[in-house]
């Protein structure tokens, strides 16, 4: 019974090793940039088109600023003091946050209580009549990971990386837009962002991620999801209770 056991030991060694060996080769050729390089590495195996996604990322976004409290009128078809998930966001978030008075990544006069490196996408798992929508649990990638019940959304919080020219920078998903509320086939897969008044625009990014990465409205960038424990520490850390774990 010793021998036998030893023989299968080493033969789930050799196939561990094995399916090990078959994941790095399925890696790309170029490191994430996770590590905040003096210049980010990009994965790029070929070239796509706006929204497709290349070892993950969604290339060639335009993007738009939005921020907490910003108020209805020009592009913006609904004011910004409730977020899709959270009816009180400016009140929870501490107060306007405002884009021109500006104290390093922070809004100036106060403290934020939540991270104020944010960003919408054109999604939302939660229906109107509460619950989840139909194709949320097939299309989430994480969605049975993270599920906590009916009509809690598992986006909220989620944590993207975010590149341009160099810099990148790690954000949190607070909020649905722009536009779109439904657009799945982009946000989890490989649809370019749908046409809109912005340019076509398919994510919105706070006036901390606009400042760290030197972005104005209608530029583009890159980005995708990653998990909470492959975010560095940084100017985007240590906020309220969305803090990646360990």
């Amino acid at each position: 019974m010793v021998a036998g056991a030893t023989l299968l030991g080493d033969r789930l060694d050799t196939v561990h090793e094995e399916l090990l060996e078959g994941r790095r080769a399925a890696l790309p050729t170029l490191s994430d940039p996770f590590g905040l390089p003096d210049r980010a590495r990009l994965v790029i195996e070929q070239s796509g088109q706006a929204g497709r996604q290349v070892g993950g990322w969604r290339n060639e976004v335009v993007g738009t600023v939005f921020w907490v409290g910003e108020r209805a009128g020009g592009h913006n078809p609904m004011a910004n003091l409730k977020s899709a998930w959270d009816l009180n966001w400016q009140e929870n978030f501490g107060g306007y946050d405002d884009p021109d008075r500006r104290e390093g990544y922070l809004p100036a006069g106060f403290v934020p209580k939540l991270n104020p490196f944010y960003i919408a996408l054109p999604y939302n798992d939660v229906a109107r009549a509460g619950g989840h929508r139909p194709e949320a649990s097939e299309v989430i990638p994480w969605f049975w990971r993270e599920y906590r019940g009916a009509g809690i959304s598992v986006c909220k919080g989620r944590w993207v990386a975010l590149h341009r020219e160099g810099k990148v920078c790690y954000a949190q998903w607070e909020d649905v837009g722009p536009f779109e509320v439904d657009h799945w086939a982009y946000v989890f897969g490989d649809e370019a962002p749908r046409e809109n008044r912005n340019q076509g625009a398919g994510i919105d990014l706070s006036p901390a991620v606009r400042d760290f990465l030197g972005f104005r409205s209608g530029e583009r960038v890159q980005w995708r999801f990653v998990e909470a424990r492959d975010v560095p520490i940084g100017p985007w850390t240590g906020w309220g209770d969305e803090l990646p774990s360990s």
